[in-house]
């Protein structure tokens, strides 16, 4: 349970923490404002970018450089087709070293590789939310140990 906004920093702080989160691939999944975007900016400012953290819902693929790897964003929302994945070339990113992020992943279907953790994150009431992760790799679940 996220009771608020600093919680959601508290928790991408502590993931941003362990060294693997480097190299994972991470799904986010939840309703439209339930907070992906927000947990996304705290880990990614965590993990020391500078400056504005967007949503790439239109560019689908924000590129981050930070010292020592690459961290990927990408937003499926607007994909029409779940070939839309392939097309766009995004397996060659995900054959990269670096960190990957993905809202609405389930847009791009049975495309996208295993991620390492799975973020669900609900509405609650008020500023509350529901967030539950699995881990679905040995990465996975490092990362939440």
């Amino acid at each position: 349970m996220w009771p608020d906004e600093a919680a959601c920093a508290a928790s991408a702080q502590r993931l941003a923490a362990h060294p693997g989160v480097r190299r994972a691939f991470i799904e986010l999944h939840g309703t439209l404002g339930a907070g992906k975007t927000t947990f996304v900016r705290h880990l990614l400012h965590a993990l020391g970018v500078q400056g504005r953290v967007k949503s790439p819902t239109y560019a689908v693929m924000e590129p981050y450089e930070m010292p020592g790897f690459t961290a990927w964003h990408f937003d499926f929302y607007r994909f029409n087709d779940p070939q839309e994945w392939e097309d766009a070339g995004f397996r060659d990113v995900f054959a990269t070293p670096g960190l990957k992020l993905a809202e609405w992943p389930e847009k791009a279907s049975d495309l996208l590789p295993t991620p390492d953790l799975r973020i669900a994150i609900a509405l609650g009431e008020g500023d509350r939310r529901h967030v539950s992760l699995a881990a679905l790799t040995p990465l996975g679940r490092e990362l939440l140990s």
